[in-house]
């Protein structure tokens, strides 16, 4: 099964970067890394520079895809928020009962596709006005139908977990969880 993690100028590289390391580490899953930007290269929040697998506009599949994340980070999930082939992606994704999942600042894609109206949500704290008549939870990790959120780089490796569980299982999950020494 195949996972998009989107990149954007300044998305937050702790999120973005757990997120496909633990993923790619279910051999189930194949992860790629889709830039939005004028190029492969990304630069997150804090200068990492990483080498996107592929450009949106190479995306001529979403079918082959079960899942797509948004990873926060500012001005990252703001530039994602602001680009209408996300949008489109997120919506297509969500209308065909697909895995959508954002972290961090991240859900502000979700409420611009128009995704979270009565949906239980989270997010880093104070972007629960950008988030509209969502149904704002405080827990790490928020799963609601298809759609699973969590609150920033404290909470990635829980994000994480949470996406492989859906994904792969919660048998791959707990398995990943001991290899990779969480306790919690």
């Amino acid at each position: 099964m195949k996972v998009i993690v989107f990149l954007a100028p300044g998305f937050e590289e702790v999120e973005a970067f757990t997120v496909v390391d633990y993923l790619r580490r279910i051999n189930s899953i194949q992860v790629d890394m889709v830039a939005i930007g004028d190029s492969l290269m990304v630069s997150g929040s804090h200068q990492i520079a990483v080498k996107a697998d592929y450009h949106i506009d190479e995306l001529l599949n979403l079918d082959a895809y079960e899942a797509v994340v948004i990873p926060g980070g500012m001005p990252g999930a703001a530039n994602l928020r602001d680009d209408p082939r996300v949008i489109k992606i997120v919506r297509d994704m969500d209308a065909a009962g697909k895995l959508v999942a954002a972290i961090c600042a991240g859900p502000i894609v979700l409420a611009k596709a128009k995704l979270v109206s009565g949906k239980k949500v989270t997010s880093y704290p104070g972007y629960e006005p950008d988030l509209g008549d969502s149904i704002y939870q405080e827990d790490a990790v928020v799963r609601d139908g298809n759609l699973i959120t969590s609150r920033g780089p404290g909470t990635a490796v829980d994000f994480a977990l949470e996406l492989v569980s859906v994904l792969a299982g919660a048998k791959e999950a707990e398995t990943l969880r001991k290899k990779i020494l969480y306790n919690k």
